[in-house]
């Protein structure tokens, strides 16, 4: 199955960003994608307030995105937010097209590095796949990336999990970005999809709007393919197969005791 690792950088406005969007999927359709990924906050970068942005999935912008998606006959995978606790939102990644109109929203919220996600974000309770063309996909959201049992969880029955990201900079922290995406991989033993939002021009304080890097990890932990911070695009031809030959060599998941 061919992904497109769509590396943008969203700005303030969901409207422009719902322009790239189009653009990107119309060029990844048009490149053989059948799923055609954008990062977390695709919808609007952080750094804004989120509430007066946030919609729900059967809103405006993600039927928006839906059209978008029947309309090249793929399946888009894209951050947003939608109405959360009180004045809060959730960080909720969107998948549509294909017949599939659904959300993941965000479990582990980014109270780090000065930073409290928390403050304005609902955290989500619960894993979530879908499938496409018989293959089981899993996702995942950022700061989620620190935490290996949600990824072990997916790896029952994803042997790809789709990361968005809108990575914090700061020191090391491309580093860690890199590290752990590679290691997220050898818990799963899972392709890893890792999407992240471009590095922006501007300087928006201790917002996490991204830092680029966007690769594709493959079950051993092998980078097959990365970005830089630029805006990009990777098109990826991921084999399941390769999934299965690597947990019969690698039975970690089948091993593992607690």
């Amino acid at each position: 199955m061919r992904f497109a690792l769509c590396q943008i950088s969203s700005t303030a406005d969901p409207q422009e960003n719902l322009a790239t969007v189009r653009a990107e999927v119309a060029a990844a359709a048009a490149n053989g994608a059948r799923v055609v990924q954008f990062p977390e906050a695709t919808q609007c970068r952080f750094g804004v307030p989120l509430k007066p942005i946030a919609e729900p999935l059967d809103g405006p912008w993600a039927t928006a995105v839906r059209d978008i998606a029947d309309e090249h006959n793929v399946v888009v995978v894209a951050g947003m937010f939608t109405p959360g606790e009180g004045d809060r939102v959730t960080n909720t990644t969107l998948v549509t097209g294909a017949g599939l109109h659904l959300g993941y929203d965000k479990i582990h919220l980014f109270d780090a590095f000065g930073f409290r996600e928390s403050d304005n974000v609902t955290p989500g309770e619960k894993p979530v796949t879908f499938e496409v063309d018989g293959t089981t996909i899993g996702l995942a959201t950022c700061y989620d990336v620190r935490f290996p049992e949600l990824f072990r969880a997916l790896a029952t029955t994803a042997p790809v999990i789709l990361l968005g990201a809108s990575w914090g900079a700061g020191p090391g922290k491309a580093g860690q970005w890199d590290l752990l995406v590679q290691a997220r991989a050898l818990d799963a033993t899972s392709w890893i999809l890792a999407c992240g939002q471009a590095d922006p021009d501007a300087d928006y304080g201790s917002a996490p709007t991204g830092i680029g890097r966007s690769a594709v990890i493959d079950p051993l932990g092998s980078v097959r393919e990365r970005l830089d911070g630029a805006p990009g695009t990777i098109l990826s031809d991921v084999d399941v197969q390769v999934v299965e030959e690597v947990r019969a060599k690698l039975p970690v998941l089948a091993n593992r005791r607690l």
